[in-house]
């Protein structure tokens, strides 16, 4: 980072830090694989069941609650239709498809480290 971004002699948590900011909005443990799902859909839509099926591992309530979540801080919107049972789709809001280029750019940063520890895991052994 380039120098003046870290406040001196102040709690970063008590200051407006930018990533601070993204990590609160999506650093949820589900959040960021349910935002993946979605984008990677058919039209960047999924019902709430398909959503269900795909994130391996969540409970139908923690799955409620970010979803509930990522709507209320406009990553995506919500669309309800009246049908027996009722029909509740999922989709991308524009704050979330501007998102998508830096978890793209984070995702290949992160791959290229993966493989740079493996590496360095296979020279130790």
């Amino acid at each position: 980072m380039t120098d003046g971004l870290l406040p001196e002699n102040q709690n970063i948590y008590e200051t407006r830090c930018p990533i601070l900011y993204a990590m609160d909005l999506f650093g949820h443990k589900w959040k960021l694989p349910i935002l993946w799902y979605i984008a990677a859909s058919e039209r960047q839509t999924l019902r709430y069941r398909e959503l269900e099926r795909k994130v391996v591992g969540i409970t139908a309530t923690m799955l409620t609650k970010c979803l509930r979540e990522l709507e209320r801080d406009r990553f995506i919107k919500r669309k309800q239709y009246s049908t027996i049972p009722p029909t509740v789709e999922y989709s991308l809001e524009e704050r979330g498809r501007t998102l998508l280029p830096a978890l793209e750019s984070v995702y290949r940063w992160a791959e290229e480290q993966m493989r740079e520890d493996q590496t360095m895991e296979e020279k130790r052994q």
